[in-house]
């Protein structure tokens, strides 16, 4: 009955809000991703495409830990961690820590957890970890891109800057290359607006020298993410390639590792560290009294 009435109701809002995680925790939206569509789930079971719906239509940073599900759906936490184990095993759902770098040089580890409204591979997954996004069909480009939508606008709102379709098709990459340095519409439209000659004799030679001239540098490369999966039943971390499914290997033939134990947080070590070293301390000083 729950699942048929979740399942219909395509899982609204509730009446009091989903919990947030704490800041950098929660639920991480996979990208490129396909629009939303009323059989995004329909291969799965009820109950897992219930709180599939659900969960797609969270905001990132929502906490979906297995303990605050509970509380907002009517499932137990055993049934949840057996739904999002399955959501997992479809490809909508990986677990994992990234590495987040400081400013000062200094870095840490956070859990993450994806969700991917569009059911992803394990080569997906593998190269989503790596840093690499593949380009899935159905979320290519429209025929006319925000480059050549920029171009053809132009004319409205400078007359003597009016293009053809063919030059804007042919001015279309130089623009995107501008955007992929970082420059917003905005500047663009200023580089090739402002301070014209008068009369523009030839706009698309004109526009072409300046989209050239006064490109923007190159940006930093930026550094790679650092990520790392971890299976969905022992929470054993390892490459992609060990986690088929989200599962590792022990877990599929029946025998799970032992789970690593959790870090310390750093004022415990340093603390625990002065201890040991005030007994060392205090050792030395009882021998030489003796």
């Amino acid at each position: 009955m729950a699942d048929a009435k979740l399942s219909a109701a395509f899982l609204p809002a509730h009446a009091s809000p989903h919990p947030m995680a704490n800041p950098g925790y929660g639920k991480r939206s996979a990208p490129d991703q396909r629009p939303r569509a009323a059989h995004d789930f329909a291969h799965l079971p009820p109950r897992e495409a219930a709180i599939a719906a659900y969960l797609d239509r969270l905001p990132d940073g929502a906490d979906i830990s297995v303990k605050t599900l509970a509380k907002q759906l009517p499932y137990g936490q055993c049934a949840l961690r057996t739904a999002l184990n399955r959501l997992q095993n479809a490809g909508h759902l990986r677990r994992g820590r990234e590495r987040l770098d400081s400013a000062s040089g200094g870095h840490h580890w956070i859990t993450r957890s994806w969700f991917s409204r569009t059911a992803r591979d394990d080569d997906w997954w593998a190269a989503f970890t790596r840093g690499d996004i593949p380009q899935d069909p159905p979320s290519r480009p429209p025929t006319r891109s925000r480059a050549h939508i920029l171009l053809a606008a132009l004319g409205r709102e400078v007359p003597s800057l009016s293009l053809s379709a063919a030059e804007c098709a042919a001015l279309a990459p130089l623009v995107t290359e501008w955007f992929a340095r970082g420059a917003t519409e905005e500047v663009v439209r200023h580089a090739l607006t402002s301070g014209l000659p008068t009369p523009v004799h030839h706009p698309a030679a004109l526009l072409h020298r300046r989209l050239t001239d006064k490109l923007p540098p190159q940006p930093p490369t930026p550094h790679p993410p650092r990520r790392i999966l971890e299976c969905a039943e022992c929470g054993v971390p390892g490459p992609p390639e060990a986690l088929p499914g989200g599962v590792c290997g022990g877990c599929r033939d029946g025998y799970a590792p032992a789970r690593p134990a959790s870090l310390l947080p750093a004022p415990v070590i340093h603390a625990r560290a002065d201890e040991i070293r005030a007994a060392m301390s205090l050792k030395r000083e009882e021998g030489t009294t003796v």
